[in-house]
């Protein structure tokens, strides 16, 4: 396949790891039996992108409480009364709060990576959360002898960390998981919080080559979880601009949920520069309806007419289970939205001509 296309991350964990993972957290089995549960799981999730076609996998963040928070497995010092998400059916997602520093990770993404590497060959993309999302952690009202400065400090030298692990390690792509970039639109209109939030990403991606830059992309949505969304209603328009002075090689939209998708592929056109790609969404997993491979088709054929070929590439929307207690979505009807997406960028690029 000419025209690149590629999973997000997450994919709904099978019934008996849902199962572990409660079983380990309530110590009925330990740590040994788990991962053995892990490794089953992960096994699975490859095979089965393997037999959709897809020409990059992942690992599903199967091992993942949630895309967010994996960094902090084991750090001490954290509260669960942190920043609140709220979605459009009402539910929400809470953020722990930090409450003292200096602040590490505990787990990194590589060590997921490593795990997928030792069972396929084909090229792996390493999803990573942005330094953005983790400096929501921070308090508000501070932290006694730990300065929100020398916090950012550290949190850009980990996230640094966590992306050239993933990038030393192999894997074909580093994604970083941008999904507070819309809602902080939401939270603050004026565009403070989202600028700030550009910064500090493009601090971390200044430590990087060219090269290097060209590996790493950044995943945008309106949220995605039990099949709801946190700021669909806010307008792209609005995100655009800034987006794309990330700098970053790879762009992944989500596009294929938005009311007016040539409306968002014509305002990308006008912020699109020479050595960006575009991956657009073309499956929804928030929709439980699977797309057919026709409809990916034409997707990518509107796509086409506002980005150039080159720069264009397919994803689907977002993760289809980034916490790992949301089953809004089965494991089926996640593979056969990928199988969807493989088989209808394909029949696009041969209508391209590619």
């Amino acid at each position: 396949m000419t025209l690149p296309t590629e999973p997000i991350g997450s994919i709904p964990r099978p019934d008996y790891l849902l199962a572990g993972l409660a079983d380990v957290a309530e110590g009925r089995i330990d740590r040994t039996a788990f991962d053995e549960l892990v490794d089953r799981a992960v096994r699975d999730t490859v095979e089965r992108f393997e037999a959709t076609g897809s020409p990059v996998v992942t690992d599903g963040e199967q091992a993942k409480p949630s895309f967010a928070t994996y960094p902090l497995d084991g750090v001490d010092g954290l509260a669960p009364d942190g920043v609140v998400i709220p979605f459009a059916d009402g539910h929400t997602r809470t953020l722990p709060r930090l409450t003292q520093g200096p602040f590490r990770y505990g787990a990194h993404a590589a060590d997921h990576l490593r795990a997928v590497r030792a069972i396929t060959s084909a090229p792996v993309k390493q999803p990573v959360i942005a330094a953005s999302a983790l400096s929501l952690l921070y308090p508000a009202d501070g932290i006694d002898g730990y300065p929100r400065e020398q916090f950012l400090a550290d949190l850009v030298d980990e996230a640094e960390r966590d992306i050239r692990q993933c990038l030393d390690g192999g894997a074909d792509s580093v994604q970083l998981d941008f999904t507070e970039g819309r809602l902080s639109l939401k939270l603050d209109p004026s565009g403070g919080v989202l600028r700030d939030f550009v910064a500090l990403n493009n601090a971390v991606l200044d430590r990087f080559t060219d090269e290097e830059r060209a590996r790493i992309g950044v995943h945008t949505c309106p949220g995605g979880d039990q099949d709801s969304v946190h700021s669909l209603d806010i307008d792209y328009a609005e995100l655009l601009p800034l987006l794309f002075t990330l700098r970053a090689g790879r762009f992944y939209l989500a596009l294929a949920g938005e009311p007016d998708p040539e409306r968002v592929l014509s305002a990308v056109s006008g912020h699109l520069s020479p050595g960006q790609r575009v991956f657009v969404g073309v499956t929804n997993p928030v929709d439980p309806r699977v797309e057919t491979p026709e409809e990916v088709r034409d997707r990518v054929l509107l796509a086409a007419r506002h980005i150039p070929v080159d720069q264009l590439g397919t994803c689907d929307d977002c993760g289809f289970s980034p916490f790992a207690d949301d089953t809004s979505t089965s494991r089926d009807v996640a593979f056969a939205k990928v199988e969807a997406r493989v088989r209808g960028t394909r029949l696009a690029a041969e209508q391209l001509g590619l």
